[in-house]
């Protein structure tokens, strides 16, 4: 590389960036590998700033790139200049700063010899600033077209909330006090603006609260009174959900295969001084004495619903991804219907917006298992009756509830098992 003054924060992000489009790795692996190296934690959580803007803003970054390139530049190039738009056109870092930093950036990653082309480009694009955006229909640019298709006449409402980060969601103990300045949501869900840091809230350090989009908060919400029941919570860590059945009284057991992650949800739990079964084994092959009142199934999935948190998600999901997802859904839900009490509920829940992974697992499930929806009532979904699908089921996406600033993607249904 060329010897020149390091920016850790450039660095930062673009060792991100390449993690995610180059080697296709997820946001959070990434930044842990760069705490792994020592990266202050300041300069990572800038970095990560700086990254997650580029990618939640990547057709309309490559699109302004392109009208003052004449032939595509090396990937690392392509990264900087991503880089040095993003901080201009979105971030609002002065022109200057963004071209003198992308510039410094292409020395650091050994690309000097493109410095000129960087610097060029760059002051040709923030000389008009953000108005040279106006011409672009973002949201559609921003969007790989399998998904827009994916997403019906609700695409241009996801794909807007997006572009947006995602508000600090927290649930509460029952009768505890909100914290200042909060919104207080339709479900009870409690709002903050982007970047609260939670452990600063009195709450967090008085264990009566957890962070949990409101979106998520809705599954548990189907059960109705779990008081005194036996609840299964299947791939439960890093347990939010978890943490609303024992808040209600339930007798919970959380499992999950994820010795790592259910790490997490110990930890979470003795927080808030709850005591739940935690149970570290393959949803697929472990088996209870007997059978549960009611089970949660929040199944693992292709996570498209959490776009405005994991802006990634776009840029590392293909088709055939959501297939793998159902296959793995159906099984769950075969092994779920197995440790389920005659005339229990059986909830399943996923953080996806794809239709695949939704209606048509629960469709799928009632006629190969017997089970029996148990359509939802306005009441069941404080706020969001409009979300309730045909079938009775929970559809929620980023799009609802702009008011308030959006939510995640969920779907969610109730369904019984014959008495």
């Amino acid at each position: 590389m060329d010897e020149i003054d390091r920016d850790p924060t450039r660095d930062a992000a673009f060792a991100l960036l390449s993690a995610v489009l180059d080697k296709h790795r997820p946001l959070d692996q990434a930044i842990d590998q760069l705490g792994k190296r020592d990266v202050p934690a300041r300069d990572r959580a800038a970095g990560h700033r700086i990254a997650a803007s580029v990618l939640r803003h990547l057709g309309t970054l490559d699109a302004a790139l392109e009208t003052h390139l004449t032939k595509a530049p090396p990937a690392k190039i392509r990264h900087v200049l991503r880089i040095g738009a993003a901080q201009a056109l979105f971030l609002g870092a002065p022109p200057h700063a963004a071209v003198s930093t992308s510039v410094a950036l292409a020395h650091a990653v050994g690309m000097g010899k493109f410095a000129g082309l960087v610097n060029a480009v760059l002051r040709r694009v923030t000389a008009a600033g953000p108005a040279t955006l106006d011409a672009f229909d973002q949201p559609r640019l921003d969007t790989p077209s399998w998904l827009w298709a994916s997403w019906g006449k609700d695409a241009r409402a996801i794909a807007v909330a997006h572009r947006a980060e995602a508000p600090l969601d927290l649930s509460i103990l029952p009768g505890s006090e909100p914290p200042e300045g909060g919104i207080i949501l339709p479900n009870a869900t409690i709002r903050l603006p982007t970047g609260t840091d939670v452990t600063t809230l009195p709450g967090f350090t008085g264990a009566t609260l957890w962070v949990q989009d409101a979106a998520a908060a809705m599954p548990v919400r189907l059960f109705g009174d779990v008081k005194g029941r036996r609840v299964l919570d299947l791939c439960a860590a890093p347990g939010g959900k978890t943490m609303q059945l024992a808040a209600a009284g339930a007798r919970v057991t959380a499992l999950d295969r994820d010795g790592r992650r259910l790490d997490r949800l110990r930890q979470n739990c003795a927080r808030m001084g709850m005591d739940v079964d935690v149970v570290t084994a393959d949803a697929l092959a472990w088996r209870p004495d007997q059978p549960f009142d009611a089970i949660l199934l929040d199944a693992p999935c292709s996570a498209t619903g959490t776009i405005r948190r994991h802006p990634e998600i776009p840029h590392l999901r293909r088709p055939a991804d959501i297939d793998d997802c159902a296959a793995m859904q159906d099984r769950l839900l075969d092994a779920a219907s197995a440790m389920l009490a005659p005339g229990g509920t059986l909830v399943y829940a996923v953080c996806s917006l794809q239709d695949e992974e939704g209606h048509g697992r629960v469709a799928a499930a009632c006629a190969r298992l017997g089970l029996i929806r148990a359509p939802l009532a306005a009441e069941d979904v404080p706020g969001l009756a409009t979300a309730i699908t045909p079938q009775g089921d929970l559809r929620t996406h980023p799009g609802l509830w702009p008011e308030w600033g959006g939510m995640d993607g969920f779907y969610a249904a109730r369904l019984t098992r014959p008495a």
